[in-house]
């Protein structure tokens, strides 16, 4: 009896190892891929009325949970049963990606005076419920395309291991992709109320400098993060053109791989929003028609 009690901490202290081997391994494939989703989550949780960020943030989060618990199990089959399935989830993905990016920059370019305006209209009462609704859903759709790759990729990196390895490596990972991103997007967005409270408390002195600080920081923090965003969504999508498709790596080979990136993403992103603005105004003729 002892004897297989002593077997089964050995097996669970193997099992332990692997996973912690495995963990590190995942966690350096899928390091640049959370700093994205880190990126492109706080812009996408920022700007809401200030009494209203956490709860928008805990909706988010909630979302992004669920994504993970849909993700999670249906990748898990696909990698067992049609693996081939993996590469085509990645590259559809990229698409989606590659379109948002492409959509954000052709915004910033040509649409910059008209979002200013309807950031004024975003105060009226009677559509801020509407507003926060829709950046939500927004917020959690890209975290469920974020979710695929960031799963996708950890799992590659342990296809070689065992079952319950992939699984618990696996699960960590996504884990740590919504608590921890999450959890960092929240500190993010109350920078300026941590600021305000330090200003109240002191008239003067460090903390009052300190609080200062903190709400003049705010909005190039996330105006950075904006930035960082949208380039990481093109690279992010650029690279999962290059590394699945032999054709893009063959052409550019000669590249740096952050140039290569970069230029893939731009294109199909580009692609992709010509394809889609002239079927909406298509189907808008068509409507009105």
């Amino acid at each position: 009896m002892s004897g297989a009690f002593f077997a089964l901490l050995d097996d669970i202290s193997i099992l332990m190892d692997d996973v912690a081997t495995m963990t590190k391994v995942a966690t350096e494939k899928t390091a640049g891929l959370l700093g994205d989703d880190l990126a492109v989550n706080a812009e996408k949780s920022s700007g809401f009325l200030t009494s209203r960020e956490l709860p928008a943030l805990w909706k988010i989060t909630k979302g992004a949970l669920f994504n993970k618990i849909i993700i999670l199990p249906i990748a898990f089959l696909i990698s067992a049963f049609v693996p081939i399935v993996i590469t085509g989830i990645l590259i559809f993905g990229g698409f989606y990606l590659a379109y948002e990016g492409a959509h954000k920059i052709y915004e910033y370019l040509f649409h910059r005076n008209k979002k200013k305006a309807a950031e004024i209209v975003e105060q009226n009462p009677s559509e801020i419920a509407s507003q926060e609704d829709e950046r939500v859903k927004s917020a959690i759709f890209v975290d469920f395309i974020l979710s695929i790759e960031i799963v996708i990729i950890a799992l590659s990196s342990v296809q070689d291991s065992e079952l319950k390895v992939q699984i618990i490596v696996v699960s960590l990972i996504a884990l740590i992709a919504t608590i921890g991103v999450y959890g960092i997007v929240a500190l993010i967005v109350r920078m300026d109320d941590v600021g305000y409270r330090l200003i109240k408390e002191n008239s003067k002195g460090f903390k009052r400098s300190l609080g200062t600080g903190l709400v003049k920081a705010l909005p190039i923090v996330i105006k950075a993060l904006g930035i960082i965003g949208t380039i990481a969504l093109v690279l992010v999508a650029g690279g999962i053109f290059a590394h699945n498709t032999h054709q893009v790596h063959d052409f550019f080979h000669a590249w740096p791989s952050t140039l290569i990136d970069a230029v893939v993403g731009l294109v199909v992103g580009f692609v992709v929003f010509g394809l889609v603005s002239a079927f909406k105004k298509v189907k808008s003729t068509m409507t009105s028609a």
